[in-house]
This record gives structure tokens, sequence and C-alpha cells, in this order.
């Protein structure tokens, strides 16, 4: 469990580790802007935590049910819930999978708490930006902060279909040269990634736009620039998601009808075999009947060129079907 505090302003940056209620509350009371980094809380600390800054409890909620990315609006503060994304391997299978984690955004004009289940790379790493003193925060408020946080997080949906596009193209090389059931297998897992990362990226989308167009009273004009932003950024991710998915069922598509048309020329070398021993077959069924000693008997039986005649003839018989296959095209 880890709650850390930095409080912090146009030029100092002070690190408190308390986290009793007391300690809270003065936090929230300090000169300059107070950021709460709260990570694997146990339920009397996130109690101690909205209470100090006057969190709902079903906002509280929301970051540990892991609902879809929203934006709220309090009095008091902003709410903002939104989810990072990172691939990793599967618990049942060696293809990857999207892995998503919630994490909580609530400021005000001179605060910011931060919520997550687990460690965040994107919030650790702008939190090592205050703590590093790095002017261009110091110098501005909470939802410069926020914007910061949700800047990473975005950004980190780059990386990932950055990789689902080069998964594509080499799918797309796959089925073209060898394509077989492992193929299949990893386009179905690449449209089950995309689907996932579209499930965070649309509402995270609608999300942002909240703060961007202004509707948020906690986040001043001047920054609302910086979340238009990162709507962009969102934007871009939505059309290269479905761009992606577009090219995925192409790829599938591909597959399918390279897989039939694989059936069909095996389904057409059989077709010409079975036609050819069609009459080879009847030639060998007549001769089987071995009719002889009566008026309407088989002559070629006891002729002693009998046996390689009808051999000489079944191969002619062949290598003239083989012939006319070929001149149609066939073969």
């Amino acid at each position: 469990m880890t709650i850390r505090t930095l409080v912090y302003d146009g030029d100092r940056v002070e690190t408190r580790d308390d986290t009793d209620a007391e300690s809270l509350r003065d936090a929230r009371t300090a000169t300059g802007t107070t950021w709460i980094r709260a990570s694997d809380v146990t339920d009397e600390e996130l109690d101690r935590l909205s209470a100090a800054f006057g969190l709902h409890t079903l906002e509280i909620e929301d970051v540990r049910g892991n609902v879809s990315p929203k934006v709220e609006l309090f009095p008091e503060h902003t709410f903002v819930l939104v989810k990072t994304a990172r691939l990793r391997g599967g618990e049942t299978t060696f293809e990857e999978e999207i892995r998503d984690q919630p994490v909580g955004l609530f400021f005000g004009h001179d605060w910011i708490v931060t919520v997550a289940i687990e460690e965040t790379g994107a919030v650790d790493t702008v939190w090592e930006r205050v703590r590093r003193e790095e002017p261009r925060l110091l110098q501005r408020d909470a939802d410069f902060t926020a914007y910061r946080v949700l800047d990473a997080i975005v950004d980190e949906y780059f990386a990932i279909l950055d990789e689902i596009g080069r998964d594509i193209e080499a799918v797309e090389d796959r089925i073209i040269d060898d394509p077989d059931t492992e193929t299949l297998e990893i386009l179905n897992s690449l449209r089950r990634e995309l689907l996932s990362i579209r499930r965070i990226v649309w509402p995270t989308r609608d999300a942002v736009s909240v703060l961007a167009r202004g509707d948020a009273d906690h986040v001043q004009e001047s920054t609302e620039k910086y979340y238009r932003d990162v709507y962009d950024h969102l934007v871009q991710h939505v059309e290269l998601v479905e761009t992606y998915r577009d090219l995925a069922s192409g790829a599938r598509d591909i597959y399918l009808n390279t897989l039939s048309q694989s059936t069909n020329e095996v389904m057409k070398r059989l077709t010409v075999v079975a036609t050819i021993i069609l009459p080879l077959t009847f030639v060998v069924g007549v001769y089987g009947m071995n009719f002889g000693g009566g008026p309407y008997n088989m002559p070629e039986l006891g002729w002693r060129f009998g046996y390689p005649a009808v051999l000489v003839g079944m191969a002619l018989t062949a290598a003239a079907m083989l012939q006319y296959f070929r001149s149609e095209g066939w073969l």
C-alpha cells in the first residue's frame, strides 16, 4: 500500500510521507499545489483520503470496479477515470493480450489525487518530473498536472497500436507465403487485441472531449488547448483502430480465399485423377468378366498379345486425356 504526497509551487517541491487523516487535510490546505498519489491502498486509507478531499464513495467504487473511462463534474472537483494499457503474454496461450488498469484522477483548483490499483508507469513518469522540479509543471496548477498524466497514458496507446500494425503486416506476408491454421489463430488474436483497445480508446475520447471543450470548471481556459491536443491524439487512435480492424478483416478474408483456392487446386487434381481412372476402370471391368467358350465369347482372352494390347490401350487413353486437360488449361 502506498500513499505519497507532493506539495509544490513555482520554486519548490516538498515531499510528505504521513498518511493519517490530519496530515492529508493539512496537505490539502498547504500553500501551492498538492498531489496525492495512492496505489494498492486499503479501504481504511481510501476512506481517509475521501474524507480529506471530499471524494464521493461512488467515484472510488468506479476506480476499483474497473468501469469504462468517463468524466464526472462535481462542485469541488473533477473526476476523470482513464485506463492504462499494455501488451503482455496471455495466461493460457503464448499470444499477447492487452491488459488494462483503471486510474482515477481527482483534481480541484490546487490539488490532485491519483488512485490506481497498482503502480502505473505513466503516473510515475509525471510524478518524477514534478519531484525533479521541472519548471513547466511547478508553475502550473493541478489541471495541467492532470493533463500531463492523461497525455502520458494516451501516449502508451501509440506503442500498442504500432506493435499491432507491425503484427498485421507480418501476418499479411505470412498469408501470402504459407497460410496455415496457426496464421488464423494469430489473426483472431489480433482481432481480440483491437477489440480490447477499442473499448478503451472510444470512451476515453468522449471523456477527454468534456475537458477539452471547457465544460469542467476546474480546467482553466489556458489549459483547455492541452486537453484538445490529447483529444486529437485519441481521434488518431480511434482512426488507427478502425483502420487496423479493416486490415485484420481483409487479411482474414485473404486467408480464407487463399485456403479456398488451395482446396480448389487439390480438388481439381483429384478430379483429373478420378476422370482418368474412370475409363481405365471400365476397360478392366469389361475384361474382368472372362467370358469364353460360347458364341458371345471374348476372343481377346485367347489372343497371345491380348494382355499387353489392353495395357497399351489403357496407357494411350490416359495419355490422350492428360493432353486434353492440358490443352484446356485444367492442369
